[in-house]
């Protein structure tokens, strides 16, 4: 039973912060060290990846679904797959190329901790004062970016490798600095999300697979489908909120989850 409450507790995380700029993969560091976990579960957070994956291709179905039936006719549609795969391609090459650094420095939780508050605190502080002097939009269609503005938001996302340092949040002001409005920035980030984490959590798991214990079918069943669940609203209020707010509200709670976490460092 144990278990499966922690299964439950680190799906909730995962779904609620893999798309909002403050890093699911700090929080999830931070909730297995809170909780006191060993390491088979590291590998359990990357499995339970994959359904947040599979959020963003239910919800966005019919815009994959329509850019691959349309490949060989339509010259808009292979614009699109290109800008995706192009903007997928630096974080995939350098993640390979630094793996063994990130998994045994950068993802360790107890040398992390730092690393994460350090993060949260000056992502914060960027998100505030960029969204401040963002330029005026000039590309208000996610499925019309130019390849050279893709690749230019994933060059954004290789910073995500250090936990703290949130996917989302690079990409997103990374767009709107680079002239993409801010709700077709957010819905890139998401297209784009899907060949990265579905590549991130394949190479993981070719790498660290044998981590996973024997019994842990039923709690990955768990962390899956609560993730999975938790993402789909997360998504569509997240839209909400950035086409309202803009990410300030996520820059505020990041310095203060930063905070929190150097406090928690020296008093414990």
């Amino acid at each position: 039973m144990h278990d499966i409450l922690v299964s439950i507790l680190l799906g909730i995380v995962e779904g609620l912060t893999e798309f909002i700029p403050v890093s699911s993969t700090a929080h999830l560091l931070v909730a297995e060290r809170l909780l006191g976990l060993g390491t088979g579960w590291d590998s359990f957070t990357v499995v339970i990846q994959l359904g947040a994956v599979m959020a963003v291709v239910v919800l966005y179905f019919n815009v994959f679904w329509t850019a691959l039936v349309q490949l060989p006719s339509s010259a808009e549609a292979r614009r699109f797959a290109l800008g995706v795969i192009v903007a997928f391609l630096p974080s995939a090459v350098i993640g390979a190329l630094l793996y063994r650094y990130i998994s045994g420095v950068l993802l360790n939780p107890a040398l992390a901790m730092p690393f994460i508050a350090a993060s949260w605190i000056i992502g914060g502080v960027l998100i505030l004062l960029f969204e401040r002097i963002a330029p005026k939009p000039r590309y208000a269609d996610p499925y019309r970016l130019p390849v050279t503005k893709a690749l230019q938001i994933g060059l954004c996302q290789i910073a995500a490798m250090v936990p703290g340092i949130s996917r989302s949040g690079a990409t997103i002001l990374g767009g709107e600095l680079l002239g993409v409005e801010r709700v077709a920035a957010t819905k890139f980030t998401f297209y784009l999300a899907v060949p990265t984490m579905l590549g991130a959590t394949v190479y993981q798991l070719y790498k660290e697979g044998a981590a996973l214990g024997r019994g842990q079918s039923v709690d990955i069943a768990v962390g899956f489908v609560v993730s999975f669940l938790v993402a789909i609203v997360v998504i569509r209020q997240f839209l909400v909120i950035v086409s309202r707010y803009g990410l300030r509200p996520f820059g505020w709670y990041r310095v203060a989850a930063g905070l929190a976490l150097i406090a928690w460092i020296y008093l414990g």
